[in-house]
């Protein structure tokens, strides 16, 4: 199962820029697309490259062609700091697209990866030759393509981002946000996370991620200290 999305919507608004890039009409690549692959290991490098021969649309090139409209293909086990510095230099300021087949991926790392303007991303166990295909068109293209479930987390990071701006533009740092507030009151209510998902409609990382932030902020040791806190100052 894979979602799509079209133009640059993720990229530019994590980054606030566009995937740069050369397209045709319609935005679709011109010509037969240039792939470079890049792997750890030679096993997994042919076994790409081996993949992407068999498609008439795609121009394999060595590894170190950076003409620019190239698309990088990076192949990663875990996207620790070393992968991520070797994206962004792939990458080239813009200069090249990427698309990223990895076997796992933290959340802290999500928007690093995005942020440094990669097109397309596909989970290691599921990079059959279509996957591969479709993903570097998408990138091509300068479309992206997520797996569903790494969209789905891409969203609550950006949820929570975006509260934690409010909170800052809205409350006093020592203070507390609206939507704080609706958390803490269900938890002084005694509900669980998933529960207090389920009647704010959020997921139950963001919720823990809303707790954890302002109990970091605010200096609290647990959800009875945080209660306690929002009680004295009357927010509860």
């Amino acid at each position: 199962m894979r979602s799509s999305f079209p133009g640059t919507d993720v990229h530019t608004a994590v980054t606030g820029r566009p995937v740069p890039g050369r397209q045709g009409q319609r935005g679709r690549p011109e010509g037969r697309i240039r792939v470079t692959v890049h792997a750890p290991d030679p096993i997994s490098r042919e076994g790409a490259r081996g993949q992407l021969r068999r498609r008439p649309e795609i121009e394999l090139r060595e590894e170190s062609e950076t003409e620019p409209g190239t698309v990088a293909l990076l192949i990663s086990d875990v996207l620790d700091d070393a992968a991520v510095t070797r994206l962004r230099r792939l990458i080239n300021g813009g200069r090249t697209r990427a698309v990223l087949v990895v076997g796992s991926l933290r959340d802290a790392k999500l928007l690093d990866v995005l942020g440094c303007g990669i097109g397309a991303i596909v989970w290691r166990h599921e990079a059959t030759e279509d996957r591969l295909a479709r993903a570097v068109m998408a990138a091509a293209r300068g479309d992206g393509e997520l797996p569903a479930d790494l969209l789905g987390r891409l969203i609550d990071q950006v949820n929570v981002l975006h509260g934690m701006a409010a909170a800052r533009a809205g409350a006093p740092t020592s203070g507390l946000s609206p939507r704080e507030v609706d958390v803490l009151r269900l938890v002084a209510d005694g509900l669980g996370t998933s529960e207090i998902a389920a009647k704010l409609s959020y997921s139950d990382r963001t919720i823990k991620n809303i707790l954890h932030e302002l109990s970091t902020r605010l200096h609290l040791r647990n959800r009875a200290h945080a209660v306690a806190y929002a009680l004295r100052e009357g927010y509860i």
